[in-house]
Parts: C-alpha cells; sequence; structure tokens
C-alpha cells in the first residue's frame, strides 16, 4: 500500500493521510444535508409531489456518489481530491430545472446522464487532458488564488461575519452573534494551531469548535448515533423514464445539457489544478495522471445520476485535507469511508454546522493565494487576465466565470503585446467558447 501510494516518494505517511483524509471529509460533510435540501426543494413548501425528490433517496445517493468518485480518484489517480455532488450545479438542477422550467425531476437527472457521459467521452479519447495542459501556468495559478478567495469568502459567509447589505452588497455581519462568535473562535484557535505547525491543524480546529460549540449549547449534542439507511428506490434509475417521454427532446432540455456540462468541464478543472499546485504535483505546467482524475468526475457523475443526483464535480474543499498533510490518494479512500459510514451515522452528521467548516475554508483560503507570488505581475499582459480570472470569482460566485473572464482577456493583452504566437491554438478556442458562454447567459 506504502509503495502503490508512493509514501515515501511525497513524504507522508498514514497518520497524514488518514488525518487529511478525515479532515476533507468533516470540510465537505455538510453537502450530506444542503444536497438533499436543495435537491428536494425543501423551502418551497407548496411543490407539486410530481416535482419534488425523496430526501431520503438523494442522501443515500449524495453519500454513495461521493465514496464512488473519491474511490476511483484515490485508487486509479492517487490524488488527495475528494467528490461530491457540486452546489451551484444542484441549485441549477433544483431552483432553474426543476422549479423555475417546471421540468420533471427524472429529466433533470436524464440531462446530467447525458452531459457525464459525454464528459466520460471526451477523456477518454484524451482531449480533457489536452484542453487542461493548454492552459499557461500563469493562469492556473491564477485560478487557484482565485479559489482560494472564493471558498474564503465562502466561509465568511457561513460564520456570519460577511453578510448581505442592500447598500453595498456586502457588509460585516452581526458579531455579537454566539454562532458568529463560534466561528470566529474557530479561526483564532486553526490560526493559533497552523502558526505553531501544528500537523492537521485545520483539523484538530474544527474539532475543539465542535466541542465547544457543544459546552455553549451551540451544537445540539447527537441524541442517537446509528439511524437506518433510507431507501434509494424513488430515485435509483428514474432517469431512464424520461428517455421514453417526446418531451424529453426540446431544445430547452439541450440547453440544460449543456450548461450542466460547461460549467462542470470548468468548475472541475479549476478544482483539479487549485489543489494539485497546492500540493505540488503540478510539473513543467503539466499535471501527471491528469487523465484518470478527469476520469474519476466522469464516472461519479454518471454513477450519480443513475443513483438519483445532480452533477458530481471535485470538491474545493479537498484543500483542506492538502492543508492537514494528505499527498496521495489513499486520503481519498479514507474520505470515501467516512461517507460510506455516513449512511449509518447521519445524526451525528449534525455536528458539522456552518460555524464548524468556516474556519477550515477560511485558512485554507489563506493557503492557496500563496500562488499569487508565482505571477509575474510585471508583465500587464499576464497580470490583467489573472487579476481578472482571480477577482471574478468571489464576486461573481462562480469558478467557471471567472475562469471566462480570465481566458477571454489572456489572447487580447498577449497578441496585443505582439505575443500572438506564444498563444496555444486550444487558447483561441476557449476565447470563442468562452464568448458564445456569456452571450448564452444573457
Amino acid at each position: 500500500m506504502r509503495k502503490y501510494f508512493q509514501f515515501e516518494e511525497l513524504g507522508t505517511n498514514y497518520r497524514r493521510e488518514i488525518m487529511g483524509g478525515l479532515t476533507t471529509f468533516l470540510a465537505m460533510a455538510y453537502i450530506l444535508v444542503v444536497n438533499p435540501v436543495t435537491l428536494t426543494l425543501q423551502d418551497v413548501p407548496d411543490l407539486p409531489a410530481a416535482l419534488r425528490m425523496d430526501y431520503g433517496a438523494v442522501f443515500v445517493a449524495t453519500a454513495l456518489s461521493a465514496a464512488i468518485g473519491s474511490v476511483i480518484m484515490g485508487l486509479v489517480a492517487r490524488y488527495p481530491l475528494s467528490l461530491a455532488p457540486g452546489l451551484g450545479l444542484n441549485a441549477f438542477f433544483a431552483y432553474s430545472v426543476i422549479l423555475g422550467s417546471g421540468i420533471p425531476w427524472q429529466h433533470a437527472l436524464g440531462a446530467v446522464f447525458i452531459s457525464s457521459i459525454f464528459f466520460l467521452i471526451l477523456t477518454l479519447t484524451g482531449l480533457r487532458e489536452k484542453l487542461i495542459n493548454a492552459i499557461p501556468i500563469e493562469l492556473k495559478y491564477a485560478v487557484g488564488a482565485g479559489i482560494g478567495l472564493f471558498i474564503t469568502f465562502i466561509g465568511l459567509q457561513s460564520a456570519g461575519i460577511i453578510v448581505n447589505n442592500d447598500a453595498t452588497l456586502v457588509g460585516i455581519g452581526d458579531l455579537s452573534n454566539p454562532n458568529t462568535l463560534l466561528a470566529i473562535f474557530g479561526i483564532i484557535v486553526t490560526v493559533i494551531l497552523m502558526t505553531r505547525g501544528v500537523k492537521g491543524g485545520v483539523f484538530y480546529g474544527m474539532v475543539i469548535t465542535i466541542i465547544v460549540g457543544m459546552i455553549f449549547n451551540l451544537i445540539d449534542v447527537p441524541t442517537k448515533v446509528v439511524d437506518s439507511v433510507p431507501s434509494i428506490a424513488p430515485t435509483f434509475g428514474a432517469l431512464f423514464s424520461s428517455f421514453g417521454d417526446s418531451s424529453f427532446y426540446t431544445a430547452t432540455m439541450l440547453g440544460i445539457i449543456l450548461t450542466f456540462l460547461f460549467v462542470d468541464f470548468f468548475d472541475n478543472a479549476g478544482t483539479l489544478v487549485a489543489v494539485a499546485n497546492q500540493a505540488g504535483f503540478v510539473k513543467d505546467n503539466k499535471l501527471p495522471r491528469a487523465g484518470k482524475a478527469l476520469l474519476s468526475d466522469s464516472v461519479a457523475s454518471v454513477s450519480g445520476s443513475i443513483l438519483g443526483t445532480s452533477t458530481v464535480t471535485s470538491f474545493v474543499e479537498s484543500s483542506a485535507g492538502v492543508a492537514a498533510g494528505a499527498r496521495t490518494g489513499f486520503a481519498s479512500l479514507v474520505t470515501a469511508g467516512c461517507f460510506l459510514l455516513s449512511l449509518f451515522f447521519f445524526p451525528v452528521l449534525k455536528v458539522v454546522t456552518p460555524e464548524v467548516t468556516a474556519p477550515a475554508l477560511i485558512i485554507v483560503g489563506v493557503l492557496m493565494v500563496s500562488s499569487l507570488g508565482k505571477i509575474d505581475w510585471t508583465k500587464f499582459e499576464i497580470a490583467v487576465p489573472s487579476f481578472l480570472t482571480m477577482i471574478t470569482m468571489p464576486l461573481s460566485y462562480s469558478i467557471a466565470t471567472g475562469i471566462a473572464v480570465g481566458f477571454i482577456f489572456y489572447p487580447i493583452t498577449m497578441i496585443v503585446k505582439g505575443k500572438a504566437k506564444e498563444i496555444h491554438p486550444i487558447m483561441y478556442f476557449f476565447f470563442v467558447i468562452f464568448l458564445l458562454y456569456f452571450i448564452f447567459l444573457q
């Protein structure tokens, strides 16, 4: 096992990998609650029964698809990167497709299935890997830093430190709120541990925050540890019924399929590059075993749609595990095992509140923006697309949109600078695709 995962070459051990895998799971565990709540549209009480998915079935599908994707990533690609149904895409699935367009959830799963099959074909042909390797190294660094800012912004929101402000879009929250104070306490503790060089400081910070939250009655102590696993029957294989319905074959469904395809491609690519950079895997602007890593989300998304959930993608929260010391796919196997165990220990997962995960996201953001130092800011033709890539992600609340803006400006500044020959032909392709993307959004 140690030889297969190259523990010695990567300077790691079982303890660090297990700690990293557990940290990643704790940082991702919220998806086991958020995804079922989102896909079943719990905040829409008068939703017709035909449009509402079964909560228990979606919970099981979420855990199983996350475990499948993480196992493939760990065993095949050997990266400390875990997967689960993606936020944003699940919101698009629920609020735009089901609620907004009144499309049956079976049709929505059918759209996810078709886009995932197309992803799988692109991966097996090696095209996805070529597209990622064509991205300039400076933009890869910018993507990593942008995602760092993005998840820090998410963490600050989850903690209640940054809130909505109608006058200025965002503003400072109520710092006297007990839950916000708990998150601030978690940030301080984690910062102290990380500054002292404690291995697994992010993980220990989350555990300490949970304990303190229970002591002050801010986190409910679980009354039950184990519960029965819900049935997945209501959603399993339900997508195939949509293929026999003529209403599935419309221009609207084609647009939905393309949206799933586009957003997942660049969200996943951005996350993969960012976490790989953080772990030090990128060599000569190439990502080893990139094809195998991309195969993981393709297979996981196909499996997830059959099980009954939205598109499965790489989770940027994996960077928390990397920060805790994870360097190999063994950590992903640990995370996958936690997702499987969560099927039985769902009551315990309620202790992983937003206030608990927020400190981890904020600290990981600090670590990820270190890639900014690798960008040559004295070259304006590089600085502009890099900066726009980085800043647009948190401001637009979208990794894909940040990448799109930066990739549009890159060929413009390089051509004007007289460096057209240095632009990879694929970047011109991205330029056209992203222009069409924004036109499509309008």
